[in-house]
C-alpha cells in the first residue's frame, strides 16, 4: 500500500536566503541535533540547501520516489530512508535528469547511489552512504511520500530545512531555524573579521590561487 501525503512548504524565502551563505560546520558549533553523520557527498565541492520531501522504501521497492517527484518542486531537496537497505542503489542517472528538469536542490539517501560516472558529471547534489552496482526495483509493492522518516540517525519531517555542504548535513526545524541562522551569521562575521586582523585572509587569497 501507498501512503502519498501532500507535499509542505515549510521553508520560506526569507529562511532560505538567511541560510545562504551559511556553513554546516558553523551550525555544528551551536547544536549536535540534526548532524547526519555518515552522509556522504558523491563530489565536492557541493552545496545543498532547501525544503525536505520525504520518502520511505520498503528495501527494495523504489516506486515511490516517482511519486516523489511527480510531487517535488524547484528547490526542494529528496531525503529516502531506504529502510536499513545499505546494499542496495535506488538513485541513478535517469531519477538524476528527472530531478535536474525540475530543479530540485538535491537528494540525500540512507543507502547506495549508481551510475557515478554521469553523477559526478552532472554535479547534481547527491548525499549517500555509499555507492553500489546493486539496485532497486519499481515493483508497485508500497512505500512513502512526505511522512515522517530516519536516517542516519536524524528523524525528517516533510518542510524541514535541508542544510548540506562539504562538510556534511544538517536537518533543521524551520521553527527552530531562525534563530541558529541568526547566531550562524553572526559567528562568521566575526571569523572574517578575525582573517582580515590576523592577515589570515591573505593566506586564504593565496591558497586559492594555487
Amino acid at each position: 500500500m501507498f501512503r502519498i501525503q501532500p507535499r509542505i512548504q515549510g521553508v520560506t524565502k526569507e529562511l532560505l536566503e538567511l541560510y545562504r551563505r551559511i556553513s554546516a560546520s558553523t551550525i555544528g558549533h551551536f547544536t549536535d541535533f540534526g548532524c547526519m553523520q555518515g552522509a556522504q557527498p558523491l563530489f565536492r565541492p557541493i552545496r545543498m540547501l532547501g525544503n525536505a520531501v520525504t520518502v520511505r522504501l520498503p528495501h527494495l521497492d523504489s516506486t515511490a520516489i516517482r511519486h516523489a517527484l511527480e510531487l517535488a518542486q524547484a528547490g526542494d531537496v529528496l531525503v529516502v530512508d531506504m529502510s536499513g537497505d545499505d546494499a542496495r542503489a535506488c538513485w541513478g542517472e535517469f531519477r538524476a535528469y528527472v530531478a535536474m528538469k525540475k530543479e530540485l536542490a538535491g537528494v540525500i539517501v540512507s543507502g547506495c547511489v549508481t551510475d557515478v560516472s554521469v553523477l559526478n558529471q552532472l554535479r547534481f547534489p547527491v548525499y549517500s552512504k555509499g555507492i553500489s552496482a546493486l539496485t532497486t526495483r519499481t515493483l508497485e509493492l508500497e512505500g512513502e511520500v512526505n511522512t515522517p522518516i530516519s536516517l542516519f540517525g536524524v528523524g525528517v519531517h516533510p518542510g524541514d530545512l535541508i542544510l548540506a555542504d562539504d562538510d556534511g548535513v544538517f536537518v533543521l526545524k524551520p521553527e527552530e531555524a531562525w534563530e541558529l541562522g541568526e547566531k550562524a551569521v553572526e559567528k562568521q562575521r566575526r571569523e572574517e573579521l578575525a582573517r582580515k586582523q590576523y592577515g589570515y585572509d591573505q593566506l586564504l587569497n593565496a591558497g586559492l590561487e594555487r
